[in-house]
């Protein structure tokens, strides 16, 4: 089951995981659409390819809460 990072790691945005925004790397890496963008779509991290992560139904979030560690560094 994926994490659902809250937070881009580059610049900190809030990526709430029942929204669309979000960009992930097969290390569940998580950045914001203009971070992902600025990156060109490549994981500084890892190098791997970032995708749009899905999203997980808010009804879904007590059986299965998305993280809360936050991972920008600042």
């Amino acid at each position: 089951m994926l994490e659902m990072r809250p937070d881009c790691e580059k610049c900190g945005a809030d990526l709430p995981a029942d929204l669309p925004g979000a960009f992930i790397c097969s290390f569940e890496c998580t950045f914001c659409t203009e971070c992902a963008d600025g990156l060109d779509e490549r994981c500084p991290n890892c190098g791997g390819e970032l995708l749009d992560r899905p999203t997980r139904a808010k009804h879904l979030h007590t059986k299965a809460p998305p993280a809360t560690e936050r991972r920008f560094k600042g």
